[in-house]
């Protein structure tokens, strides 16, 4: 296998941050500081502030098969998920539908934090179990409704492992239930990790509610939205101004939603193009560590999984180390989420798919990019056993 193929860096951390993509920056600098002023402001420059502001909101109402109305502009996705799982909850509990909330072991702590929030306004949830895959059922979600459930809060991919949930079956089956309680359920989706990739109609996927981030896809960090059907109960978690119709108050971050508008566009034009490339990159990345590393384990669904997502644990190491040791070699990936690298501990997610404790913590996520070369990718597949080898003081078998 070759050698490093430049001096630069191997960046495999796209499900934590992409860059910032340069058609979509080029979109963004007009308004920080030519049509800079506020978009509420009734003056030529707060129009054309305005003006983006709305032209942003239809084109991304148009990936959604949405109405423009049904656009919510937030801080990113964090706050999407909170907005959609509290709001939704809270104007149901008020509404006297109920306080039960559904979702699954697995999520991304924003949703599973949000839920324990819940709890403390006396909300009952119920966390179901995944299976070795990281997968629920259709079944399970219809199982576990009950006539005061007010929401189930189902992640598209898991942003760890990368396995792909069967949504559009988990929506029919809850709608199905729903239906012989004489309800409507509301359905919401965390979507951050799916953009690059899959559909995000949401009449398709039967869902009520969807959360993005933008610097999943080419967006600036600091933008996220959050598509909330119009019919949906709400009630705002941000009060102040009343922009966003009442639903997120604060003076819109114009460049930023310019941006996202921007990368939301070209991530879902180009999706087919990502699916192609990723995936055989991430194959061949597969392969090549398999070869070496015969008793490493690859995590998450085999077929139904991210394209550009590869999620290993090697016995004998942790993570952490093994990150550090790779990053020396110039290859820049993580040993779980991001957003939990600060305290690290292992996996809830790994850990609820039944992985053993002692192989949990050697964990490695890699999530690839386009970009990528075959010349650094085998370099990867060519580090990855040495880091192995000096972590573990012994050759690799």
């Amino acid at each position: 296998m070759p050698n490093a193929p430049d001096s630069s860096p191997i960046y495999l951390d796209n499900a934590a941050s992409t860059a910032v993509r340069p058609e979509v920056l080029e979109a963004m600098l007009p308004f920080f500081a030519g049509d800079f002023a506020n978009p509420s402001a009734h003056h030529t420059r707060g129009r054309a502030a305005h003006d983006a502001l709305d032209d942003a909101r239809s084109d991304i109402a148009e990936v959604f098969g949405a109405v423009p109305e049904e656009i919510v502009f937030t801080s990113g996705g964090t706050e999407s998920i909170n907005a959609a799982i509290k709001g939704v909850a809270f104007a149901q509990m008020e509404a006297g539908v109920g306080r039960h909330v559904i979702t699954t072991e697995i999520e991304h702590h924003a949703v599973l934090h949000s839920a324990q929030y819940l709890e403390r306004f006396g909300f009952e949830v119920e966390l179901l179990p995944v299976d070795e895959y990281g997968r629920v059922t259709p079944e399970q979600v219809a199982a576990a409704v009950r006539p005061d459930t007010a929401l189930v809060s189902i992640g598209y991919a898991n942003n760890e492992v990368g396995t792909v949930q069967p949504l559009q079956a988990i929506s029919e089956a809850l709608k199905a239930r729903a239906s012989s309680l004489g309800r409507r359920i509301p359905l919401h989706t965390d979507a951050v990790q799916v953009a690059n990739s899959h559909d995000l109609n949401v009449d398709r996927l039967g869902v009520d509610l969807l959360s993005l981030s933008g610097h999943k896809f080419g967006g600036p960090k600091g933008t996220g939205l959050l598509y909330l059907r119009r019919d949906v109960p709400f009630l705002e978690q941000l009060s102040g101004g009343g922009q966003e119709r009442q639903r997120r108050s604060g003076t819109e971050n114009v460049p930023g939603i310019v941006g996202i508008a921007r990368a939301l566009h070209l991530a879902q034009a180009e999706r087919e193009a990502f699916v192609t490339r990723t995936s055989a990159l991430r194959d061949r990345l597969l392969h090549g560590i398999m070869t070496a590393c015969p008793d490493a384990r690859l995590n998450g669904h085999p077929t139904e999984r991210l394209p550009h997502n590869l999620h290993i644990c090697f016995p004998g190491v942790e993570g952490e180390s093994l990150v550090e040791a790779l990053d020396h070699a110039g290859i820049e990936c993580s040993a779980g989420a991001a957003c939990t690298s600060a305290t690290w501990e292992p996996s809830h997610v790994l850990l609820s798919m039944g992985v053993p404790l002692d192989l949990a913590i050697g964990s490695l996520r890699m999530t690839l990019w386009p970009s990528l070369t075959v010349a650094q990718i085998d370099y990867v597949a060519q580090q990855i056993p040495v880091a192995l080898e000096q972590l573990r003081g012994a050759p690799v078998s």
